[in-house]
């Protein structure tokens, strides 16, 4: 059997520099993961269809990034009884706050946890991706008490150095 995969989808090519922090940290903790660039709005059918695919392939977790309108959570949402996080991308006249409240603003029964706007909330995406499917796998679960340990240990590092 296989290990559960993150998906990692994308509005926009132009969300990836943001979005590689998010891969950064499933690299780290050797999750496998898969990337797609899938838009809610001009390409539905092949967004719930990857969807609908990736799900019955044992994707553990969604992570959706868009901007503006930022309906890909979503619409991914829609599609999966998956645990979908959205990551709505900073751009536009609003500077990514209308993708926050798009993202967040779900209607009861079709859940999409949030993460802040932008580069931290990409890395914080693939954090609680990590959590979620540690709740399954408790060697995944040590590497992320590790991390979490060495993110702590460098601030204690820092901190001495002064």
């Amino acid at each position: 059997m296989s290990l559960p995969f993150v998906a990692v989808l994308m509005g926009s090519d132009s969300d990836l520099p943001v979005m590689e922090s998010t891969l950064d940290v499933l690299k780290t903790l050797a999750i496998p993961f898969e990337v797609r660039i899938t838009s809610a709005h001009r390409t539905p059918e092949a967004t719930a269809f990857y969807v609908k695919e990736t799900d019955k392939r044992g994707c553990g977790v969604f992570i959706a990034a868009a901007g503006l309108a930022a309906h890909l959570a979503g619409a991914v949402a829609a599609n999966t009884l998956k645990p979908v996080i959205g990551v709505p991308m900073a751009g536009g006249p609003l500077n990514g706050m209308d993708a926050l409240l798009s993202t967040v603003q779900m209607p009861g029964g079709v859940p999409v946890a949030c993460v802040a706007i932008g580069k931290a909330g990409a890395k914080n995406a693939a954090y609680l991706a990590a959590q979620i499917l540690s709740l399954s796998d408790k060697n995944l679960a040590k590497r992320v008490a590790a991390d979490r340990q060495a993110m702590a240990q460098s601030i204690l590092d820092k901190a001495n150095s002064l």
